[in-house]
């Protein structure tokens, strides 16, 4: 009966998820805001199927595990430092600000203080999932603003690692320590600090090693094992050796593997598994809504509102705008970050575990992730409306000269290409001689590494993933070539790279004719198939030897290019 709950409760929660997250997703919502409410329509607060909570919550356990080892994946101190002196003031000042609102609201509410500290911490930290969306949604990814938003939350993430790991020590069954509160958290950081050397120090020279390994066998399968297994052992031991959460565990082993050559890679083959369990973690969260709770106590739900969508960005707005940037820099990152959502489920979940997180607390946060993830998209996209209104009540800031942001090289001298056998190296140096910068993407380490030693960027990853595309800089390239010849994989790589960069002039290789209009319906520009380009040699060879002049030679090679371009 046990399997078949869980077949069900997998089923059934994954099924409400689909259909919602997909209604969410063509009104323009983000889809966390349908996973939620599917949690709701499976959940016990609705009538109809009822998906087993006990269950979906462990299964969620390894999205909470698998969502941290994505944020330490991410994490790159060279993107916090370029934006460091607005990011790090800014993200410490704004959650500071909204975690002593909300434990105030809280205790206005008549919680105890640890529920209330634990709520203000919660509406204090904005989604990750939620922010890169809107922003690539905009265009505004790669803007100014776009890169202090990224480094605002990254300290943010770092902040709430930091109360997943303090929380137990104050809170939890062991707070009786000698010497009270200061002394659980000196323990604690002992702890932490052991599990960091270890996972660093050791496991930044082993884990490198053992994936050098298993890539070398060329096996999808077992690269994908190899990387679940290293988040998943070290998120385990953290807790059962060292005695801190397995977040901390999966968030360090994220970081040691997005430090090593396999972190595009680990992103691409192995984390689409994330994005399922992710889903069951957001609708375990949502089975846990009670929306007649919420009905009855509309006043909790609309403080935490008001302290995530005017508190938060208001704070926001003063310390940007206080820093000197213009407000075109600053209204975009205070809009970005009025949200909450898998942090904040993270934090009230280990409350909850702990006994000081009620469900009318936890309730109240649900209720303002569903509202706020549903308006940021919305309010987004109003900026200018309250620039205008803002340009009233205060002056323009010029941007600090050290924040200019630097001319980056014209698209027209960059492009991407796609493996670097005999074709791929001829192509990548008849580029490098004629002063266009190529980036290539290779499955083979030992290239990748020969690449880079001669200064030539070069990419571990598969093309067909889009986050490899992204770092290769597919966006800002005038031209993709697809050197391999690789048939549908090939389609694959250049439908992915058309959504990102509509105006990338795509020229690919194939094997066989047959293969050209697949090719073209793609999207690819120029296509060269090698029985086409072998004909034509043929056909030219025989025409010379026979003393054809140079008029009739050109005539009958475009003669055959059109017939093999037609199919």
């Amino acid at each position: 009966m046990h399997d078949i709950d869980l077949i069900l409760t997998l089923t059934g929660g994954l099924a409400a998820a689909l259909v919602l997250g997909f209604i969410t997703q063509q009104l323009r919502l983000s889809p966390i805001v349908g996973y939620l409410l599917a949690g709701v329509v499976v959940g016990p607060a609705t009538p109809g199927f009822q998906a087993d909570r006990g269950l979906a919550e462990q299964l969620a356990e390894i999205g909470v595990i698998l969502l941290m080892f994505g944020v330490g994946l991410h994490f790159h101190f060279r993107e916090l430092l370029a934006v460091r002196r607005v990011a790090v003031p800014g993200a410490l000042v704004q959650s500071g600000v909204a975690t002593l609102l909300g434990a105030l609201a809280g205790r206005f509410l008549g919680w105890e203080w640890p529920t209330a500290v634990i709520f203000g911490g919660a509406v204090a930290v904005a989604s990750t999932v939620v922010l890169i969306r809107v922003l690539s949604d905009n265009n505004d990814l790669h803007t100014r603003a776009g890169h202090i938003a990224v480094g605002w939350l990254v300290v943010e993430d770092l902040l709430t690692v930091v109360a997943l790991v303090v929380l137990p020590a104050v809170a939890g069954p062991e707070e009786a320590v000698p010497g009270g509160i200061a002394a659980a958290v000196a323990v604690a950081a002992v702890k932490m600090t052991a599990l960091v050397a270890m996972t660093v120090v050791v496991g930044g020279r082993v884990i490198p090693w053992v994936m050098e390994r298993v890539a070398a066998t060329r096996s999808r399968e077992l690269f994908t094992l190899a990387v679940l297994v290293i988040a998943l052992g070290i998120a385990v031991g953290s807790a059962k050796i060292f005695g801190v959460s397995m977040a901390l565990g999966a968030f360090l082993a994220g970081m040691v593997v997005g430090r090593s050559e396999f972190s595009l890679r680990a992103a691409s083959d192995a984390l689409p598994m994330r994005d399922a369990f992710a889903v069951l973690f957001f609708v375990s969260v949502g089975m846990l809504f009670d929306p007649f709770a919420a009905m009855r106590s509309p006043w909790a739900t609309a403080l935490a509102l008001a302290i995530v969508l005017v508190g938060k960005p208001l704070a926001a707005i003063a310390i940007v705008l206080g820093l000197g940037y213009p407000r075109r820099v600053a209204l975009p990152v205070a809009v970005a970050l009025a949200q909450i959502g898998e942090f904040s489920f993270i934090l009230a979940s280990l409350g909850s575990q702990l006994g000081v997180m009620p469900a009318d607390a936890v309730n109240t946060l649900v209720a303002t992730a569903i509202v706020s993830i549903t308006l940021n998209p919305l309010l987004y996209r109003s900026i200018d409306l309250f620039d205008r209104w803002l340009g009233q009540l205060l002056p323009a800031a010029a941007m600090p000269d050290e924040e200019q942001p630097a001319d980056e090289q014209a698209p027209s001298r960059r492009a991407i290409v796609v493996g670097y056998g005999p074709v791929g190296e001829t192509v990548t140096e008849l580029l490098l001689d004629n002063g266009i910068e190529p980036t290539v993407i290779e499955l083979n380490l030992d290239t990748v590494r020969r690449l880079q030693v001669f200064d030539v960027r070069a990419i571990y990853g598969d093309a067909s993933r889009p986050e490899v595309l992204v770092e290769a800089g597919v966006a800002r390239a005038a031209n993709l070539i697809l050197t391999s010849g690789a048939g549908s994989l090939d389609e694959e790589i250049i439908r992915r790279a058309k959504e990102i960069n509509p105006g990338i002039h795509v020229l690919a290789r194939t094997q066989y004719v047959r293969e050209l209009p697949k090719l073209q319906r793609a999207g690819a520009e120029d296509v060269f198939a090698a029985e086409g380009e072998v004909a034509l040699a043929f056909a030219v060879r025989i025409l010379e030897r026979l003393g054809a002049g140079g008029e009739q030679i050109d005539r009958e090679r475009q003669r055959v290019e059109a017939m093999f371009r037609s199919g």
